[in-house]
């Protein structure tokens, strides 16, 4: 379900592409398209086996690989500064295990978003949300 609002708010947002890999499941998919309300149908997206080799790609490709994750030396994502020009890869993990340290070692940057509550993590969907919006708002400053 949670990719489902992925695909919600990439279109929400004018996110350009959703990639997808590992054990996530992708369209057409009847969870997906439920809570998605048909956006997969309008957001592109691609299914890669290993998400390493994606990010390979898309380094290769000049993006910004930049991995929402809190570690002891991640940033907080209200700090991230862009110049606007640069093409950013959002990488996010599973609600369970996070972003694997062999992507978060093949990031540009690791980012967090700052709690002040009891618990440590939130669900992956509104932790895409919200950093999407603040990689945006960074664009448009």
């Amino acid at each position: 379900m949670n990719v489902g609002s992925l695909f919600r708010i990439a279109d929400a947002l004018g996110i350009e592409k959703i990639y997808l890999s590992g054990s996530s499941p992708f369209p057409p998919n009847g969870k997906i398209r439920k809570t998605s309300r048909s956006t997969e149908k309008y957001v592109p997206f691609s299914y890669e086996e290993n998400p390493l080799d994606l990010v390979e790609r898309l380094k290769y490709g000049g993006y910004e690989i930049i991995s929402l994750e809190i570690t002891s030396s991640s940033m907080d994502i209200r700090e991230l500064s862009l110049s606007g020009h640069e093409k950013v890869c959002l990488v996010l993990g599973s609600e369970n295990s996070g972003v694997c340290q062999p992507l978060l070692d093949a990031s540009d940057r690791i980012v967090h978003i700052p709690m002040v509550g009891v618990n440590s993590s939130m669900n992956v969907a509104m932790a895409c949300s919200i950093a999407t919006f603040e990689i945006i708002k960074r664009f448009l400053s």
